[in-house]
C-alpha cells in the first residue's frame, strides 16, 4: 500500500467548515495521519448538516462535509471542560502540526494558542487561518471575502449585477497558502528542529490571487468591471460561444497566429487580415464586432464535430461542461474516490491532491469520511493511552462523545 511522503506525520485538526479542513484533507491524502477534533456542544462540524434536498436528511455525512473529510479521524470532545483541554494538550504532546481556524484571541480565550501549545510540544508547527489578520476579530465567510476582495464586483455578465462565484474560493486559496507554508516549516524544522508559528488570512489570500485583474488597476489605472467570461486583454479568449446544437464552448485564443488558424477552420480565412482583427490589440478595441462574427461562423457547426478540429489546429478550446460531463473526462478518472462508511453507505469523493511525485507514485488509498465521534475511543486509548476507566469516565461527564459501533 502506498505510505505517501508524509507518512508518520500527525496533524490535529481544530478547525472546522471548509479552509482549514481543506488543508487537513490534502495532508490526508499524501499519508499524514489526521485527527479531526468536532465540538461536541455543537454536534461536530457544521458541515455535516450543510445538505441537498437529495441527501439522506439520517445521516450526519453530507456531501459538503465529505469534500474535505477523507480519510480523517473524528474524535468528538467538549474543549470548555478541564478533561477536554487536557486531550487536547496530550494529542499536542504527539502531533507535528495544528490547524486552527479561530478568530483572533479566541484560542487564549480556549487555552489553545501556540504559546500554550508549544509548552507541550516545543517542536509543533501551528497553522492558524484567519479572516482577516490578527489586528482584526472579524470572522471570515467566503462570500464576504470575495465580496470585499474584488471577485464580486468583477463577476457576472456586463449588463448585470455582481455575483459570487459557486465555489468557496477564498477558502480554497487560503488553504493552499496554508498548505505551502506548512510544508516550508516541515522543511525548516528537519534543518534546524524548530517549530513554527504560520497565520494566513482569508483576505490577503483572495487579494494575492488577483494576478492581472490587480495590476490592471495598479499598472493600467482602471478599475476592472465585469465582462462575463471573457478576458480583459485578449480577444477572443473566455467568451462563451454556441453551436449549431445549442452547445457552448469556450475559445482561448491568446495568439495572432492561433487567431489565423481559427479564421481559415471557421471557413473565413480573410477575417484574419482584416485591420480590425489583425492583431491582439486590434481586436480588443473591436471585441464585439470581432466575438459577433466568430458567434455568426461558430454557428455553422455541431460542437462535437468541431472540438476536434480546433484541437488538430493547436486552437485552445474546450466544452463548457456540467459536473456529470466533467467526471465523464478520461484524465481525471483517477481523481474519484469510492468507499463505504463504517455504517456501510457507498460515497463517493473527490481528491485535492492533483500532483504525483515519480512514475511510480499512486495515491493513497483513504477511508471514507468519519462519522461525528466514530474515532473517539480509539483516539484516546491508541494515541494517548487513556485507560478504559478514564475513557468511560470523560464519556459519562460528556466531555467526550463516542459513537456505538
Amino acid at each position: 500500500m502506498q505510505r505517501g511522503p508524509l507518512f508518520g506525520i500527525k496533524v490535529l485538526e481544530l478547525a472546522n467548515v471548509l479552509a482549514g479542513p481543506s488543508v487537513g484533507a490534502a495532508l490526508a491524502e499524501m499519508g499524514a495521519t489526521v485527527v479531526k477534533v468536532e465540538n461536541l456542544l455543537t454536534s461536530g462540524d457544521v458541515t455535516r448538516t450543510w445538505k441537498l434536498t437529495s441527501e439522506d436528511p439520517k445521516t450526519d455525512i453530507s456531501g459538503y462535509f465529505s469534500c474535505v473529510n477523507w480519510g480523517k479521524k473524528s474524535l468528538a470532545l467538549n474543549l470548555n471542560t478541564q478533561e477536554g483541554l487536557e486531550v487536547v494538550h496530550r494529542l499536542t504532546k504527539v502531533s507535528d502540526i495544528v490547524l486552527v481556524s479561530y478568530k483572533p484571541g479566541d484560542a487564549e480565550k480556549l487555552k489553545v494558542d501556540y504559546d500554550t501549545l508549544k509548552q507541550h510540544n516545543k517542536s509543533i508547527i501551528y497553522a492558524h487561518l484567519t479572516g482577516y489578520g490578527l489586528e482584526n476579530k472579524r470572522a471570515g465567510y467566503d462570500a464576504i471575502i470575495q465580496a470585499e476582495s474584488g471577485y464580486t464586483y468583477m463577476n457576472g455578465e456586463s449588463d448585470g449585477q455582481p455575483v459570487k462565484m459557486p465555489v468557496a474560493l477564498m477558502d480554497l486559496l487560503a488553504g493552499h497558502q496554508l498548505k505551502e507554508a506548512i510544508l516550508l516549516a516541515l522543511l525548516n524544522r528537519e534543518r534546524k528542529s524548530e517549530g513554527a508559528y504560520i497565520e494566513i488570512s482569508l483576505i490577503k489570500s483572495g487579494v494575492a490571487s488577483l494576478a492581472n485583474q490587480a495590476t490592471n488597476w495598479l499598472v493600467g489605472n482602471k478599475i476592472p468591471g465585469r465582462m462575463g467570461s471573457e478576458h480583459p486583454n485578449i480577444v477572443p479568449y473566455g467568451k462563451i460561444f454556441y453551436t449549431r446544437d445549442q452547445k457552448p464552448l469556450v475559445l482561448a485564443v491568446g495568439s495572432d497566429k492561433q487567431f489565423v488558424e481559427l479564421c481559415s477552420l471557421l471557413g473565413k480565412p480573410e477575417l484574419a487580415n482584416d485591420e480590425r482583427f489583425s492583431t491582439n490589440y486590434n481586436r480588443v478595441q473591436n471585441r464585439e464586432e470581432c466575438n459577433h462574427i466568430v458567434q455568426e461562423l461558430i454557428y455553422k457547426f455541431d460542437r462535437d464535430a468541431l472540438l476536434p478540429e480546433l484541437e488538430k489546429r493547436a486552437i485552445p478550446a474546450g466544452g463548457v461542461y456540467n459536473m456529470q460531463e466533467v467526471f465523464e473526462i478520461p484524465e481525471v478518472q483517477d481523481m474519484i474516490m469510492e468507499g463505504r462508511t463504517t455504517s456501510g453507505m457507498p460515497i463517493k469523493g473527490l481528491r485535492t491532491v492533483a500532483f504525483t511525485m515519480g512514475e511510480k507514485s499512486k495515491p493513497v488509498k483513504l477511508d471514507a469520511p468519519p462519522h461525528y465521534g466514530e474515532h473517539s475511543i480509539a483516539i484516546l486509548k491508541d494515541m494517548l493511552g487513556y485507560t478504559a476507566e478514564e475513557i468511560h469516565g470523560l464519556i459519562e461527564n460528556k466531555v467526550v462523545y463516542a459513537r456505538k459501533q
